[in-house]
């Protein structure tokens, strides 16, 4: 197969799809690789490495979709490259079709096979190509939270850990899956007073046996919420339903209960955001304020430390890649279920339900196509 590997171009993204150790592999096994020039460099590749490790260097985005069987690309495409996706192409990356109708509608209207990283599905309901960079941004939320706390930032001036005499930040997590979690061990680990809450009391009996002592579970419903929101310095939406618009969970009257200076961190801001103020934001202007409350809603966190996520990333989506590209999309997705979760847009029709419910399109079983 003819696999294409473009530089990412949203604002900011440094992440590229593929480590010159996973195009070798892929080149092991006789496929043929292009790779945009420059593509790894953000994250730490030259073209030397890949050339070394048997790809082929291609100096613009156009001929790389153009050549390409399969695109491999780290973030959804943006508007300049919808006309660059072609008929039959198989494009395998992160989505999150469910937030952005525009997107839907041109990968529709492109015929091509869209494979969406985030919708593959093990049998036990884990999301294994989210949970990487679920990981890293989940450690991040708390990194740039603790950031923009600080008064120079319009924070509310507040050391997330405290010091001797002084009573440490309260932090507050909006769900308890791995982007939740992550953040919870970041914040305790800087010795922060952390509330973690989730409407499933099998996770919240899991996370009061694992984490440290500064940390509680709280169940999630609107009163908790209202009542935790008052007095939290930093409150992390960390909600996710694969496919799907995540729920509003914090809604724009509830800002009025949060003190100036609270910053929220909405993790979930790609796949619609659980903060209902929160819009997309990026690297280059990552907030805003609203009601002397701080936004902090970068759809792409992970790609601040891409070296970290380029490698996080291709060591979970590669051993998928090598089965798409060693047996083909449909052999490959009748073979693994879990991959075929991973369609969402195949030859101008919807197949995953999430993202038709989110735009009242129609949608047909994937297996036609299979």
């Amino acid at each position: 197969m003819i696999i294409g590997v473009p530089k990412e171009i949203k604002d900011y993204e440094n992440r590229v799809a593929l480590t010159p150790a996973g195009a070798l592999e892929l080149t092991k096994r006789r496929h043929t690789v292009y790779v945009q020039s420059t593509a790894g460099v953000g994250s730490g590749f030259s073209d030397e490495e890949y050339v070394s490790a048997g790809a082929r260097i291609l100096p613009t985005i156009e001929e790389v979709y153009s050549i390409a069987e399969m695109i491999i690309k780290v973030k959804e495409p943006i508007e300049r490259e919808y006309k660059l996706v072609k008929k039959d192409q198989l494009v395998f990356t992160y989505f999150h079709f469910a937030s952005y109708e525009p997107l839907t509608r041109a990968m529709i209207d492109s015929g091509a096979i869209c494979l969406a990283y985030e919708t593959v599905e093990l049998p036990d309901r884990s999301l294994p190509l989210l949970v990487p960079m679920s990981e890293v941004a989940g450690r991040m939320a708390i990194q740039e939270g603790a950031k923009y706390l600080e008064k120079p930032i319009k924070g509310r001036g507040v050391l997330l850990g405290g010091v001797p005499g002084v009573a440490p930040g309260k932090v507050l997590i909006l769900g308890g899956g791995i982007v939740g979690t992550q953040a919870a061990k970041m914040a305790a680990g800087l010795g922060a007073e952390v509330v973690i809450m989730d409407v499933s009391l099998p996770r919240l009996r899991y996370l009061s046996d694992i984490m440290p002592p500064n940390v509680i579970t709280v169940y999630s419903n609107e009163y908790n919420i209202r009542q935790h929101i008052k007095d939290a310095d930093l409150i992390v939406g960390a909600v996710l339903i694969p496919g799907a618009k995540a729920p509003k969970l914090i809604t724009r009257d509830m800002l009025k209960l949060m003190r100036p200076g609270t910053v929220l961190v909405d993790v979930a801001v790609d796949q619609g955001g659980c903060i209902e103020t929160c819009t997309p934001t990026t690297h280059a202007n990552p907030t805003f304020i609203i009601d002397d409350v701080v936004h902090y809603c970068v759809a792409n966190m992970p790609g601040a430390v891409p070296y970290t996520s380029t490698n996080a990333l291709t060591n979970a989506t590669l051993p998928y890649a090598i089965q798409l590209a060693d047996k083909g999309w449909q052999e490959a997705c009748r073979q693994n279920a879990s991959l075929k979760l991973g369609l969402n847009v195949v030859k101008g029709t919807v197949v995953y339900e999430g993202v038709a419910e989110a735009f009242g399109l129609e949608w047909e079983n994937v297996d036609k196509f299979l």
